[in-house]
């Protein structure tokens, strides 16, 4: 058993639910509501263009209010700077709450609202990067290098080479490679096959990067309807580290906390990735009694991922800090599918500073030997004896995976 009992949240001094207050999520939100009000695609267009902006801004949109700038930002128009004007100086938009009550919309709205729970602005980011935090708490200074993400292999736009080459300008010294599985076509999930030539092209670049940077070998496997994954047991045991992610029935209502509970459990599952598989404004993502999938990863040492991809961030600070009372691990990644989606991670770090997540739960800040050991435990071998390296065979014919339904 590998679960971690901490101090309370109130002991580690990072803010409460209350006291995170995103000024700028919540202007740009404004604009969204508005957004969703419009009759026209042209009106929708340019009140969602609006609210992007303020999202992405580096500095508090209320900095800029009182400075009389409002109107300098890209894409603010005469509409939403009075909407946001009245949000800095009121707390509220009475023009947004008019127009509700006049399309007769509060419901739909109230819904819609929920779907951006949780989530950071840029500003809020940098904050939350930069404020003083209690002594242990991860930061960016901490931080190794990043467990999931894509490169041609599947559905990601660089080679494993130039993403290690990014991280390494970054400062990382290592990364895990998670391509698709192939039992998610739609993303070009690679087969067996292509792993093991994947994993010679890692060899070599890992030679040569030898004492500078350490590439690990991951798969991103699909989790099921059912919770089992579309990379079988045997295939499984051939990579470093898998992470587990859900990828359907992201829209639908009813519990699945059977589902993720199996995932979890399943042997060579090293990361819950993404656990809800929420996006920002558009879908809610896998319902399900997150307490005990939390229990359960506690248990078996199995990591849960925070997803800095910003319309991700997925787990959020609020459902983090949860995990981390039931004594969970964690993963802070990007998913990027490019060079510039890398600084996704920041979100992540972002996110697990305001849970108060220490750096010694984080395995992106742990040493190679002690990930090595992790990884290897996760597939249920532990010592020197069985550590792995080099290229790997795939087996003769892969099974054909049962393809998840979409969500």
């Amino acid at each position: 058993m590998v679960t971690h009992r901490n101090k309370s949240s109130t002991d580690r001094g990072q803010k409460s639910a209350a006291e995170v207050q995103d000024a700028n999520l919540v202007a740009a939100a404004l604009l969204y509501d508005m957004a969703s009000l419009q009759g026209t695609e042209r009106s929708r267009f340019g009140y969602k263009r609006a609210a992007k902006a303020i999202a992405r801004l580096n500095v508090p949109v209320a900095d800029l209010v009182r400075a009389g700038t409002l109107r300098e930002v890209p894409f603010v128009g005469p509409a939403s700077a009075r909407i946001i004007t009245e949000f800095v100086t009121t707390g509220a938009s009475p023009t947004v709450e008019a127009a509700i009550a006049s399309a007769g919309k509060r419901a739909a709205i109230v819904a819609q609202r929920a779907l951006r729970d949780g989530f950071l602005s840029h500003a809020m980011l940098a904050e939350a990067l930069e404020s003083p935090t209690a002594e242990g708490v991860v930061s960016t200074r901490d931080y190794r290098g990043d467990f999931q993400m894509h490169s041609t292999w599947s559905d990601g736009t660089e080679t494993i080479a130039a993403m290690a080459q990014a991280a390494l300008e970054m400062g990382h010294s290592c990364l895990g490679i998670t391509d698709h599985s192939y039992g998610l076509p739609i993303a070009r999930g690679i087969s067996m096959a292509q792993a093991a030539r994947q994993w010679l092209e890692v060899d070599e670049l890992n030679a040569r990067l030898a004492g500078r940077f350490r590439v690990f070998k991951g798969i991103e496997a699909n989790i099921l309807v059912d919770g089992h994954l579309d990379v079988q047991p045997e295939e499984r045991a051939l990579f470093d580290f898998v992470v587990a992610s859900p990828h359907s029935q992201l829209r639908r209502t009813e519990d699945q906390t059977t589902r993720m509970v199996n995932a979890v459990k399943t042997c060579g599952v090293a990361i819950l990735g993404h656990p809800r598989g929420r996006m920002f404004n558009s879908r809610p993502g896998v319902s399900a009694d997150w307490d005990i999938v939390f229990e359960q990863a506690a248990r078996r040492g199995v990591a849960i991922e925070l997803d800095g991809n910003w319309h991700r961030q997925d787990i959020d600070y609020l459902l983090a800090r949860r995990a981390l009372e039931a004594g969970c691990i964690f993963a802070l990644d990007s998913d990027a599918h490019s060079i510039g989606e890398l600084r996704f991670s920041d979100y992540a770090i972002a996110h697990a500073r305001l849970a108060g997540v220490p750096a010694e739960r984080v395995i992106n800040c742990w040493p190679d030997d002690r990930l090595e050991e992790w990884m290897r435990e996760r597939h249920g071998r532990r010592g020197s004896s069985a550590k792995r390296g080099g290229a790997r065979r795939a087996p003769r014919s892969a099974p054909t995976p049962r393809r998840p339904r979409r969500g």
